[in-house]
Order: structure tokens, then sequence, then C-alpha cells
């Protein structure tokens, strides 16, 4: 299966900590694109935009529990 990130130049967890933000928290689009600068990521607020509408259904918060809970139960 192809990554659905093969055809951005930043890697997929920058990519993810960006939608993260944006989905889990009520942060503006150029809120999120502040944060992110401040951890020495540059990219506009318009990034943020098109990357939380293209990989929002693969981050959403059910989907996020969902991975966790996963991850969890593998350790006991």
């Amino acid at each position: 299966m192809k990554s659905p990130f093969r055809y951005f130049d930043s890697s997929p967890e920058v990519i993810r900590l960006v939608v993260i933000m944006y989905v889990r928290y009520p942060l503006s689009l150029r809120r999120v694109e502040d944060l992110v600068f401040e951890r020495g990521i540059g990219i506009c607020h318009e990034t943020v935009r098109l990357w939380s509408n293209r990989f929002k259904p693969d981050v959403s918060p059910a989907e996020i529990r969902r991975k966790r809970v996963h991850h969890m139960r593998q350790f006991t």
C-alpha cells in the first residue's frame, strides 16, 4: 500500500502533528501555524488547511483513540 504522504515534502510526523493540533484542539489555522513555527517548522496557514482537509479522516479523534487503545493492549 502506498503512503498517503508520498507527494509531500514534509515528513509524515509533521503532517500528523499539524492535523492533530487543528482537529483535536479548538485552534485557528493561524494559531496552529504559530505553534508549529515555535517548534522550528515554517508552514503557511493555507498548508494547515490543505493538510487538514486531506488527512482529517485519518487522524480523527476516534481514530486516534482506537490506535492508542490498540497500542496499549499490545503491552498487556
